[in-house]
């Protein structure tokens, strides 16, 4: 899987209004159907694919991992190769300057790049991140409603793969961007 540039998006011609109350319908008709926080038991993942376990995680038969409500954010889209997640920036992730942490956009960018590496999983495949890095390049305030992380693959191999990510607000303006190097390893290995 290779790609030259980000998918189009269909925000691209709407206001940042109209995309502001569509991410926030979106995250709505999500959590409705979200169950609980959690991680799910070994034997309720064995023998299911990434975009399976995503699937049933979106349709709340499986819990959504606890760091989302932790960190004010949610997983909203998946397919083959994609993740996007949204987040709201709130004052509790401020440092002492008066903006959100690094690690907020670390984390949202972080769960975007593996979980788009995740969807291309076959059954019995585990990831590891084995490299991330961040570029922040405006800051982030509670002045910005939502912004949402868009990973997306851009190499699969067997023992390695590549993604890239966007965090950008309803505006389309881009507040950082990041990429990860993911091991793949057939999951009885535990990654050994």
């Amino acid at each position: 899987m290779n790609a030259a540039s980000p998918s189009p998006s269909p925000d691209d011609a709407a206001s940042p209004e109209a995309v502001l109350a569509r991410w926030r319908a979106d995250g709505e008709a999500i959590r409705s159907r979200l169950g609980q926080a959690g991680v799910a038991r070994p034997a309720e993942v064995a023998g299911k694919t990434g975009m399976e376990v995503f699937a049933l995680m979106l349709s709340g038969a499986l819990p959504y991992p606890p760091i989302a409500e932790t960190l004010d954010f949610q997983l909203v889209e998946v397919a083959h190769g994609r993740a996007v997640f949204q987040g709201t920036p709130l004052l509790r992730h401020y440092n002492p300057l008066g903006s959100v942490h690094g690690g907020w956009f670390a984390t949202l960018l972080d769960s975007a790049l593996g979980c788009a590496v995740h969807t291309t999983l076959a059954a019995g495949r585990g990831y590891t991140t084995a490299e991330l890095k961040v570029n922040i390049v405006r800051p982030l305030s509670t002045r910005v409603p939502l912004v949402r992380a868009i990973g997306e693959v851009i190499h699969l191999g067997r023992r390695m793969a590549t993604a890239d990510a966007r965090l950008v607000g309803p505006d389309g303006k881009l507040y950082a961007h990041g990429s990860t190097t993911c091991f793949l390893f057939d999951a009885a290995d535990g990654g050994a």
